[in-house]
């Protein structure tokens, strides 16, 4: 929010924020797979009436619509807002709202940048969140990789700080972790739609030009001569003999071609600087019932465009009372 708006949200309740979360929960929940194969396959359905049965998600699909509105045009509202009151801080939208004024804003110049500072933040908000769910639920079933992990946290950082960027190289293993989370569950099990720019012949299967085609990342990611024992959790699968990061090692999470995700970079940034900062501070378990017995969790994800981890119970505790401390440090000097 901050990158693409300057805007420094206040809580988890930020009204800015709720909007686009909110947006994003509807929009996965109407634009499944199953229900897209059905309209490609029988277009008649999209004239079904709302409240028969089968168009109920158009209800729905209403509500997706006013509230995308207002997700595209509040924020850059706010952004002009402070550029007339003189506090704008730097920001992608800043820059392109600043750029076009020195040349006079166009109704179609200022829509564009609304769609592309939505996509800019709305792409981060539940992939981001569904990722390190996946990692949570992966350290709560192999405890032996997150000890390793913070073994080497442990080994290279020290106790008296968190890790940042500087250290990103240093900590092989656990940038395995990262890169096995992204490629145990991929959040986007079949990517973004492409399209043909010419007719082309795969595997002896003409595809024409202009063919909506969609990329398995699942099947990819799964393969099994590529990775052994696919569905199985190991981070050392990315690592060298020598205990380095294997070369080409990254996986397709994030598309492939022309429509391979702009914001790659910066989301593994991201996901990596969370990654190591709950290793580095809180130890991942099963949670336990009142008898003190370990409830047991299974990998279950719902359906829709993004894959999300059903919900599911565990403890969160931080490792140690220096682990508190930094904690604590932290939340006061943000």
């Amino acid at each position: 929010m901050e990158i693409t708006y300057g805007y420094e949200a206040a809580s988890e309740n930020d009204p800015f924020v709720s909007n686009a979360t909110r947006l994003m929960q509807i929009a996965v929940s109407v634009v499944t797979p199953e229900r897209a194969a059905l309209h490609t396959a029988f277009p008649i359905l999209a004239y079904i009436p709302s409240w028969m049965p089968g168009g109920r998600y158009k209800q729905r699909a209403g509500e997706c619509r006013a509230l995308a509105r207002r997700v595209l045009d509040d924020p850059v509202d706010y952004v002009k807002d402070s550029m007339a009151a003189g506090s704008a801080k730097k920001s992608l939208v800043y820059d392109l709202l600043l750029a076009e004024t020195r040349k006079g804003t166009s109704h179609d110049y200022e829509e564009a940048t609304k769609a592309v500072a939505a996509t800019a933040f709305g792409a981060g908000v539940d992939t981001t969140s569904s990722v390190l769910l996946v990692f949570v639920l992966a350290m709560i079933l192999h405890p032996e990789v997150q000890t390793k992990a913070q073994e080497e946290i442990d080994r290279v950082i020290g106790y008296d700080r968190l890790p940042d960027f500087s250290d990103r190289e240093t900590l092989p293993y656990v940038e395995c972790v990262l890169l096995e989370t992204l490629r145990w569950h991929p959040i986007f099990p079949l990517g973004v739609p492409h399209l043909t720019r010419m007719d082309d012949i795969f595997d002896g299967m003409y595809i024409p030009k202009a063919t909506t085609v969609l990329l398995n990342l699942w099947a990819m990611t799964h393969d099994e001569v590529r990775f052994l024992d696919p569905s199985a959790f190991k981070p050392e699968r990315h690592l060298t003999p020598e205990g380095n990061v294997a070369e080409g090692t990254s996986t397709p999470t994030f598309g492939i071609g022309r429509r391979i995700c702009p914001g790659r970079h910066f989301a593994t940034r991201s996901l990596w600087a969370a990654i190591v900062s709950i290793l580095a501070t809180l130890r991942l378990s099963k949670a336990r019932d009142e008898n003190g017995h370990e409830i047991e969790v299974k990998p279950e994800f719902d359906t829709g465009i993004v894959l999300h981890p059903k919900p599911f119970q565990c403890s969160i505790e931080p490792r140690s009372l220096k682990a508190k401390d930094l904690i604590r440090n932290e939340s006061m000097n943000e």
